[in-house]
């Protein structure tokens, strides 16, 4: 589906809602934010664009790098904020933290921190909406890691043989915390081609190129809406930070490769931003107003979150979760 320039500037917004995020949480973890963060800053069309074509019903799992995705599914600033500062006015009463955010209003199942475990977990909650016969699709982000799990294996491959509204969401950001992954992809030039063993689509586009995203999530979405089954997407993009904001990211990567993919032409904000201003869908002065609304919405949502009071330890005892029936999945 070719979609238009009206939506790509939707998209636009979410991407600079995403970045604009990390960036002001990295700020604060240098101020005595606790804990540490994983951002995914240079992976912000993927998020974007593809959320962009799910409904408020369908689902999303993601992993200890998901902020951007939890954004753009329609996470609230100040909530977000308060879960990274530890407090109880944070999704999940400041007790979750970075890696750990989950948002059942809006459809979010989950911030897993083991790699690949959202795989298989997604795959069930499509056979839940299949059983139903509710036309919700369940994305489930990951890695470019995860995608050599046993969990992948057996979640993408429960998902074709039952043939489950469900997209395996692969972004491939170049490193699998400091192994670069052609390190152990074998034989394979794309891991999307890990798809063809299941009998399902595999498709690998530019995940820094926002349209080429939308394009190909929206085929996958209504794909699986329609009742035609799995999609693996993989989208090739980079990770600007190190793997969390305490690892450099040295050592393993040289400056000039972060500064390539930090520059205009690989950075996905800058190359939409380029691409809308040049069709005269967006102006300087617009994109300046939306820098200026998001700063002060950051502003209120720093304020939110230090003006509510702490997690108490013993809260992290509460809401324990035993069966599916507690987190609501009997209802979906």
């Amino acid at each position: 589906m070719k979609v238009s320039n009206e939506k790509l500037k939707e998209i636009y917004v979410v991407m600079k809602r995403c970045r604009a995020f990390e960036e002001r949480a990295i700020v604060e973890l240098r101020k005595g934010m606790p804990g540490f963060i994983h951002t995914s800053i240079g992976q912000e069309a993927i998020s974007a664009a593809v959320c962009a074509f799910l409904r408020d019903d369908d689902y999303l799992l993601t992993t200890h790098r998901g902020h951007s995705d939890i954004i753009a599914k329609g996470a609230r600033f100040d909530k977000m904020m308060a879960e990274l500062y530890a407090r109880e006015t944070g999704y999940c009463k400041g007790v979750g933290g970075s890696m750990h955010i989950t948002a059942l209003d809006i459809g979010i199942l989950g911030a897993l921190a083991i790699v690949g475990s959202g795989i298989p977990l997604a795959s069930g909650v499509a056979l839940a909406c299949k059983m139903k016969n509710l036309s919700r699709v369940t994305v489930c982000s990951f890695g470019d890691g995860a995608s050599c799990t046993g969990s992948f294996h057996e979640g993408v491959g429960f998902a074709a043989a039952f043939n489950l509204p469900v997209v395996f969401l692969l972004q491939n950001n170049q490193y699998e915390e400091s192994t670069h992954w052609s390190y152990w992809r074998g034989n394979l030039k794309q891991l999307s081609e890990r798809a063809s063993a299941y009998g399902i689509p595999g498709v690998t586009v530019d995940g820094n190129d926002a349209a080429a995203v939308a394009d190909a999530a929206s085929d996958a979405i209504e794909r699986a809406r329609q009742g035609h089954g799995p999609t693996l997407l993989e989208c090739l993009t980079y990770r600007i930070y190190g793997h969390h904001m305490g690892d450099p990211g040295t050592g393993y990567r040289t400056k000039e490769e972060v500064d390539e993919w930090r520059s205009p032409e690989k950075d996905p904000i800058s190359r939409l931003y380029s691409r809308l201003l040049k069709e005269g869908v967006i102006t300087g002065e617009e994109n300046q107003l939306l820098d200026t609304e998001l700063s002060r919405e950051l502003d209120a949502a720093v304020d939110f979150a230090l003006g509510s009071p702490e997690s108490n330890p013993e809260d992290a005892f509460q809401d324990t979760v035993y069966s599916g029936r507690q987190i609501g999945l009997s209802k979906i």
